[in-house]
């Protein structure tokens, strides 16, 4: 039941420590809270599996539905990922989601359309490549969707209306009082955004920043799978593949070794793809 103190996408967090608090009053904003974890996942494991499972004519799964899945079952397993705050406040975030812009054609001027999916506890892999593949297709087949189409008008209007009716809209934001049927879209109140900059070519992870608008705590991006010439325990040289990941998130929300462990948790899960056909809240212990 939603008190007086929470938000509508979010309950009051009302049992922090002192450090919390403190760490909000010395780094007010988000864009200033910033933590880069630039971390290199062997995905040796996680291709083989990949090709086992797409041998079945009507399956397809891709990279981004699997990290978009075990990304999830992260934030699942490491609930204080999913935590945001907004006007001096913490919340934990009501649901899960992933968010991820997808651009309507791979070419410079094609537009670009917001995704937000949201990840219920029984979904895995497979409901999640199913809602993505969806949602993908029914917003570049519509070419837009009505929050793409707001913030399009928006950003034609004369430099001075358009800075009021944003500097209106970050004040209803900071209050809680925009309409979820306008927010429900926008990538910026999600649990963790998402690009898959290895579907370009680019092999590094990239740092993306954090914005002051919205609640979203986290970006992630993926780089190009790579070979990788590794020593195994024995000292005998192996090929092994790789991704290099990328996370910013929110400073304030945890501490580095929470951390730390949720993105070796991302490892694990990736080590071992088989957890990927699980519900997304089944509880994981490192082995």
């Amino acid at each position: 039941m939603k008190k007086f103190i929470d938000r509508r996408d979010g309950k009051r967090v009302t049992n922090l420590n002192g450090m919390n608090y403190i760490m909000y009053h010395l780094k007010k904003r988000r864009s200033e809270s910033e933590v880069y974890i630039d971390y290199p996942i062997e995905v040796t494991n996680l291709m083989k599996y990949m090709d086992k499972i797409n041998k079945n004519k009507d399956v397809h799964i891709t990279y981004f539905h699997v990290f978009a899945t075990a990304l999830a079952k992260v934030v699942y397993n490491r609930p204080y990922l999913n935590r945001f705050i907004v006007n001096g406040h913490f919340y934990d975030r009501n649901e899960v989601s992933i968010s991820y812009v997808a651009k309507t054609k791979f070419d410079d001027d094609s537009e670009e359309l917001m995704q937000v999916i949201k990840i219920n506890e029984d979904d895995n892999l497979f409901k999640v490549s199913d809602k993505i593949t969806k949602s993908v297709n029914k917003t570049r087949n519509s070419s837009s969707s009505g929050t793409d189409d707001f913030v399009a008008k928006i950003g034609k209007m004369p430099r001075p209306i358009r800075g009021f009716v944003v500097a209106i809209f970050k004040f209803l934001d900071k209050h809680d009082l925009v309409p979820t049927e306008m927010t429900k879209d926008i990538i910026y109140y999600s649990s963790i955004l998402m690009s898959n900059i290895g579907s370009i070519g680019c092999k590094k992870a990239i740092y993306h920043n954090l914005t002051d608008f919205g609640t979203n705590s986290g970006v992630a991006t993926i780089g190009k799978i790579y070979k990788k010439e590794v020593i195994d325990e024995n000292g005998k040289k192996q090929i092994k593949d790789f991704c290099d990941f990328g996370i910013t998130l929110d400073e304030r929300i945890a501490d580095g070794f929470y951390m730390i462990k949720s993105v070796q948790l991302l490892e694990y899960i990736l080590n071992n793809p088989k957890l990927l056909e699980e519900n997304c809240n089944e509880k994981i212990e490192i082995k």
